[in-house]
């Protein structure tokens, strides 16, 4: 389960949200209606939306992830723009605005999740949807120049700032979007506000977290699972490093194998007593980017293991497979060292539940990527530079002699923090603040985003 999900998820079901979503599947051309199947989720529901054929792959493979993903993670050398994607990437927004519009009540609001939906606020008020209407990002937004590497990005911001309340991972992800709109559209900010013809739109950071003591229970319960026990007998007393990531380029997976390579370079004594295990799941394999970088990866783990590896100690174990919360958590609580190197990304709720599924009596150390959004809340963790391997190899060798006391310190301070920014509170807060933020739309600022008129059913 990714990470957007497992976050969601729990929300859904304690607080009776109606999580609303693509299946995963296509609708054929002769399928028009953008209709939502619902089935009961918990105290909510989980309604998913058939996509249309003829855009998804334009729309997912294409704008999704060839464009706004790699500007959002400022990796311009990867950008992949055409006019036909971005057709799609606004088409699946107005079919996902219809597919909505049933649950449109008095008392409804509507909470969109991640780039994949930048203009749909937009393509609602279309609709006269007048409900609150909020957003959240989970990525990173990139400086002002970066994001302008996108051909639409005047339309992409604009559309964006149709939404009531707009919510990013951190402080820093405000200050970027903050200086695109005041710079490149010239709307001042003022107060965390935007005052624009269609009405205002408030910003604000809403770090995302884990329940912490939840997942905690996962690990204490996990001991008795037989693959968290097969783990621990294959180690035979050595100590287990953990990595569990997509494969992604953000994540900065073959600088972390090149580091692990460089500490056992460097610190030859370490060669038989520790062991990495990266846990790299495959995505969005029809894209050239992630294909290429599959390979990479496995002709790292190749030399690695092969400069260092013994008949009888493989250093990198690396498995590209997923496996369900409660066996990662019995692997979390099984590692003395946890890293989490991205390049960049929006929080990494990997290091919160790395942090959770502790022993507090023997806790592990937490390697963090400055460049986490997790690293601004998470700052009694080892960080460290996931550019500099060298830098990185020394801080890993040191983390893996840290005494207990200093262990057991920085963990608490940890842990504190991961229970501060719960899922729960992250819910509440953008919530209430959404609430607070939306004013009630009159028939006339509606009228701003209906230019064309409502569309037709698909």
């Amino acid at each position: 389960m990714g990470g957007l999900a497992s976050a969601l998820l729990p929300a859904v079901k304690g607080f009776g949200a109606v999580w609303i979503g693509s299946s995963g599947k296509v609708q054929k051309p002769q399928d028009r209606d953008a209709f939502a199947s619902v089935e009961a989720l918990g105290k909510g529901a989980l309604a998913t939306v058939d996509l249309p054929e003829a855009h998804y792959a334009n729309y997912y493979e294409g704008y999704s992830n060839s464009a706004l993903w790699p500007v959002l993670h400022s990796r311009l050398d990867l950008l992949k723009c055409d006019n036909e994607h971005y057709a799609s990437y606004r088409e699946i927004n107005r079919y996902m605005a219809r597919a909505v519009l049933r649950f449109a009540k008095p008392d409804s609001i509507f909470w969109v999740q991640d780039y994949h939906f930048l203009c749909m606020a937009e393509e609602m008020r279309k609709l006269r949807i007048r409900e609150p209407i909020g957003f959240f990002l989970h990525t990173p937004w990139p400086e002002r120049g970066t994001f302008m590497a996108l051909p639409q990005h005047r339309e992409l911001v604009t559309a964006l700032l149709a939404y009531d309340l707009i919510g990013f991972q951190t402080a820093d992800d405000v200050h970027n979007f903050t200086s695109y709109v005041e710079i490149e559209l010239g709307i001042p900010c003022i107060d965390g506000v935007f005052q624009t013809k269609r009405g205002t739109c408030r910003v604000g950071a809403f770090p995302i977290g884990i329940d912490a003591d939840e997942f905690a229970d996962l690990a204490r319960q996990a001991s008795d699972h037989a693959q968290v026990h097969r783990l621990m007998q294959s180690l035979q007393g050595r100590k287990l490093l953990i990595g569990v990531d997509r494969v992604d380029y953000s994540k900065g997976l073959l600088n972390r194998f090149q580091t692990f390579d460089r500490m056992l370079t460097h610190h030859p004594r370490l060669k038989r007593r520790v062991s990495l295990l990266q846990i790299a799941v495959p995505s969005r394999s029809n894209i050239d980017s992630y294909c290429n970088l599959q390979d990479q990866l496995a002709h790292q783990v190749g030399l690695v293991n092969g400069r260092h590896g013994e008949v009888d100690w493989t250093p990198i174990r690396y498995l590209n497979k997923g496996y369900g919360q409660p066996i990662l958590a019995g692997f979390y609580r099984a590692a003395a060292i946890g890293l989490v190197t991205p390049f960049h990304d929006g929080m990494n709720l990997v290091a919160k539940e790395y942090v959770a599924a502790q022993d507090p009596g023997d806790p592990g150390v937490l390697v963090l990527s400055e460049f986490a959004g997790a690293a601004r809340e998470l700052d009694a963790a080892v960080l460290v530079n996931p550019h500099d391997i060298d830098g990185m190899a020394e801080k890993l060798a040191g983390a893996l002699a840290m005494p207990h006391a200093e262990r057991s310190e920085r963990w608490t301070s940890l842990m504190a923090a991961v229970r501060k920014s719960s899922i729960h509170a992250w819910f509440s807060d953008f919530l209430t603040t959404l609430e607070r933020a939306a004013p009630q739309r009159a028939p006339s600022v509606l009228d701003d985003f209906s230019d064309k008129g409502i569309p037709a059913a698909y």
